[in-house]
């Protein structure tokens, strides 16, 4: 709760809002259904609900224990289920409406060695978007995805790449060339739950520089093909009669 409070009064002193901190193990549904009573009893129902509940560690997959598998789908997929579903029927009840929007990642739609309890909790993650945003909608919810490729920061790179081997080979696949920043994710966020996003429903949108894109193109891998050598394999390629 300390971390909390530290946190509340950051953005409280940096913006100039109201933060109010309340303790919540997302994996507990009782304890989220006291903290979503809280929060209607201090603030009202909210009109946006960001589904951010993350865990995730890289290992082989022979080497996950029960425990591991049950501890990341617990927090990303049970955690986000039982949130969306108490605001949601607290939402039906009060006959409000509100913009949904999930964070998962861009494996969760291709799958990925190494991180497969995560892919699995936030494909389900997005299963659950998807459904809501067809049954729920005529309640005036909306609900969308984003999935970001690589953001670096402290908390996902100190267990993705701890010996940060690995951050050159994932800008190289990143036809932007760069990784993605916080600033741009929260901004993409905030039009997804603004107004100006209000006939955007059951969305799942790629935020990853086209990495995704590269990935899973055949030839892609021709980008590193020179000049002189695309000239000298267009006349090869003139050469070749029939088949």
């Amino acid at each position: 709760m300390d971390v909390l409070k530290a946190t509340a009064e950051q953005i409280s002193s940096q913006t100039g809002n109201k933060v109010h901190a309340i303790q919540c193990d997302v994996r507990d549904p009782d304890m989220v259904q006291n903290t979503v009573s809280e929060l209607i009893k201090v603030a009202g129902h909210p009109n946006i609900v960001i589904n951010n509940a993350a865990g995730n560690f890289i290992s082989p997959t022979e080497r996950l224990s029960p425990n591991a598998w049950k501890t990341i789908t617990d927090i990303v997929l049970n955690g986000t289920a039982f949130v969306t579903l108490e605001i949601g029927k607290q939402l039906i009840k009060a006959q409000k409406g509100a913009a949904f929007l999930a964070i998962t990642t861009i494996y969760a739609e291709t799958g990925s060695g190494f991180v497969v309890p995560s892919a699995s909790a936030k494909a389900g993650v997005e299963a659950m978007s998807k459904s809501l945003a067809a049954e729920w909608s005529k309640y005036g919810m909306r609900f969308n995805v984003i999935q970001p490729g690589p953001i670096k920061t402290k908390g996902a790179f100190s267990r993705m790449d701890p010996t940060g081997t690995f951050e050159k080979e994932m800008i190289d696949r990143i036809p932007c060339g760069r990784l993605g920043t916080i600033e741009e994710l929260a901004n993409l966020a905030a039009f997804l739950c603004s107004d100006y996003a209000s006939w955007i429903n059951g969305a799942i949108v790629k935020f990853d520089g086209g990495e995704e894109v590269l990935i899973s193109g055949e030839f892609n891998n021709l980008r590193k093909v020179t000049k002189e050598q695309w000239d000298t394999i267009e006349g090869l390629i003139r050469k070749t009669k029939g088949s």
